[in-house]
């Protein structure tokens, strides 16, 4: 298929260079994933990996995805698995933050 061809059907081409930068972004930001590991930033450290984690995830969905050069629908639907993640994600914290507030009875053990 020629690239005027894959144009007129709605196809993006992305160039190589684009694909070399997002893997160049995701190596440096794994290693500062690993430098961060090393450092107490006391409770900051869990918010610390998780904003390098969901950083590295956008650039997947949308480069590697092609998120980024899709149509309306496909982004409402990597929104909607966000959402359900997110739900999924507070339900089972909430299960595992609040273990500790109900007493073992006497007796057991």
């Amino acid at each position: 298929m020629s690239e005027s061809n894959a144009q007129s059907h709605g196809d993006h081409i992305v160039p190589l260079k684009v694909y070399f930068a997002v893997f160049g972004a995701l190596m440096v930001l794994t290693a500062t994933t690993v430098a961060v590991a090393y450092v107490d930033l006391g409770p900051l450290n869990l918010a610390a990996a998780m904003g390098i984690a969901i950083l590295k995830a956008t650039l997947v969905i949308l480069y590697f995805m092609h998120v980024k050069y899709s149509g309306n629908m496909v982004k409402v639907y990597v929104a909607a698995g966000f959402l359900f993640f997110v739900i999924m994600l507070g339900i089972t914290l909430s299960d595992y933050m609040t273990r500790g507030w109900i007493s073992t009875p006497r007796g057991w053990q």
